[in-house]
């Protein structure tokens, strides 16, 4: 490739990463301030391609920057770590055990301050499900039997249900240190800095998120567990000849991949899409790939469907998978009931009926997706779904508007988590802040050990101040995580790297599927947290220009 075809090249990536970003930027604080985005806006085309070129350029001389880091200049540097952190140089094994301790050590205060731990988002209803033996497909089978089983094998043996709820939480906190410790134990042997490696596991020892997630019953730490192993698998496999020539490693991608799928939905359409661009890319190895996804696959399907047979699961409900229809249909009919006929009113008001209607709030559909009408829209699919389509045909730029109000704080970096707002829980009420749910939902009681520290805690989950604080409120912020992640794959595909970027397949899918969701909330990308440690590994690696 010649100098100006690459200059072109580089040009091309680095505008088309800054259209997006300034577009996310200019879009998300409209919607922050006013709920709205109002396309006709000629200063707000303006403004986009101003902070498009100024983007541009500020990307092309950080990527210079950073590519000034390779070759000698980045060897002098990791000489001069190496020999700085020789104290660390322990044996293979040792640094093992002292990883896995050091991740338990740090968590167990923490667990003692919040005892039993983080019972919410839906902890309840999973228990229910197993404690009156009424289950359904809404949440994971797999882990209503894993949470609720636990809960109530525990209390019949105890009288507990606080040391049931502790034990499922220590069970997580052991599972996460194995799969942290052995993702460590994988950067090692691809020669990653001491120091890197250092900062990731200190990361996913202290910083909150990561603490809260790994401390919480819902499923979302369980999913992510399982996806940072397939994701070390995916930086494997991208090398061409380890992953291949390993039954361990394919072996591991297909149980990772089942496990991924079990545990979120989301997470099993992810991987479909996935497999035709893995088949795509490794074009010597169709054959053994295409394989080891059909086996997780077929896995997946039959643990849940044996289980949902053997259950008697109902699976009656559509809501989940018309979210943003729902918080279309009824944004619409509040801010131009107009644009209903009589008939498209009443059809309407078959599957949400007024006082549904009412309840719409713009940044959380859940309050109008509970009372959705399943059965009524299981009679006649297609009427509904061209109901849809038609109001959408007259209101477009308001199924746009509704749709990013729930997803925007996916991809904008200063957004303040407060969809919860207003709404009261088991034992309290959110007011400016719900970045995470803290509470411990009945039949648990919270019997903190460390009073002083679950303060803290409390205050990080349901206080806004670390959201506002420069730079640091990045670190919390979903939007501003997925625009680091993009960042780093932009820089890899214009070096080339494409071995470098099997792991991003997994992240971005799992990330579009999540904008089709309720709401925004960090637990929904928890990855961007539990993952960082291997793509600040994966970026080293592309920065000293070695193959995977």
């Amino acid at each position: 490739m010649g100098k100006n075809e690459k200059q072109c090249r580089s040009c091309l990536i680095a505008g088309c990463f800054s259209l997006l970003f300034s577009a996310a930027i200019l879009f998300g604080a409209r919607l922050d301030s006013v709920e709205n985005v109002d396309v006709k806006d000629v200063t707000l085309w303006l403004q986009l391609g101003a902070f498009t070129v100024i983007f541009t350029g500020m990307e092309l001389l950080l990527w210079r920057l950073m590519d000034g880091l390779r070759g000698r200049g980045i060897s002098c540097v990791g000489r001069a770590v190496d020999k700085i952190t020789s104290v660390f140089n322990l044996a293979d094994e040792q640094a093992d055990i002292a990883a896995f301790l050091f991740l338990i050590l740090c968590w167990l205060p923490v667990f003692l301050a919040v005892y039993p731990g983080f019972f919410v988002y839906d902890a309840q209803d999973e228990y229910i499900q197993v404690a009156t033996r009424t289950f359904s497909t809404h949440h994971p089978l797999v882990h209503v039997l894993l949470l609720g089983g636990m809960i109530c094998g525990v209390h019949k043996l105890t009288g507990s249900y606080n040391l049931g709820i502790a034990c499922y939480m220590v069970f997580q906190m052991v599972l996460a240190a194995g799969v942290f410790t052995f993702l460590f134990s994988c950067l090692r042997k691809k020669k990653i800095s001491r120091v890197l490696r250092l900062i990731g596991l200190v990361w996913l020892g202290v910083f909150p998120t990561v603490v809260m997630f790994t401390l919480c019953s819902a499923k979302d730490a369980l999913f992510t567990l399982a996806l940072l192993l397939l994701l070390v698998c995916l930086l494997e496999m991208g090398a061409g000849k380890a992953f291949f020539d390993t039954r361990g490693w394919q072996i591991l991608f297909a149980v990772s991949g089942a496990g991924m799928m079990l545990l979120r939905n989301n997470g099993f359409y992810a991987f479909l899409v996935m497999i035709p661009l893995l088949v795509f890319l490794k074009k010597g190895h169709r054959g053994r790939l295409l394989f080891l996804s059909v086996c997780a696959v077929a896995g997946c399907l039959l643990i849940n469907g044996g289980l949902k047979i053997a259950l008697h699961a109902d699976d009656s409900e559509y809501q989940e998978l018309l979210t943003v229809p729902i918080q279309q249909l009824a944004r619409t009919y509040k801010y131009a009931p107009e644009a209903f006929s009589g008939e498209d009113t009443e059809m309407l008001h078959e599957v949400l009926n007024e006082e549904a209607l009412s309840l719409y709030t713009p940044r959380l559909s859940d309050p109008v997706k509970y009372r959705f009408d399943n059965e009524a829209f299981a009679r006649d699919k297609g009427k509904y779904a061209k109901l849809w389509l038609r109001i959408g045909m007259k209101k477009p730029l308001i199924y746009l508007n509704a749709w990013w109000l729930t997803s925007y704080g996916f991809w904008y970096p200063d957004t303040v988590i407060n969809v919860y707002g207003g709404n009261t829980v088991f034992t309290f009420t959110y007011q400016d802040n719900s970045y995470f749910g803290y509470e411990v939902e009945q039949p648990g009681v919270r019997e903190s050990k460390i009073p002083w520290l679950d303060e803290v805690y409390r205050k990080l989950s349901l206080e806004v101040w670390k959201e506002k604080i420069p730079v640091v409120s990045w670190l919390f912020s979903p939007g501003a995580m997925f625009w680091l992640y993009a960042f780093l794959f932009a820089w890899l595909l214009n070096n080339g790297r494409y071995e470098l970027l099997y792991p991003f397949l997994p992240i971005f899918l799992i990330w579009l599927t999540v904008l089709l969701g309720p709401t925004y909330l960090p637990r929904y990308v928890l990855f961007f947290w539990y993952g960082l440690p291997l793509f600040l590994a994966v970026a080293q690696m592309g920065m000293r220009g070695e193959k995977a």
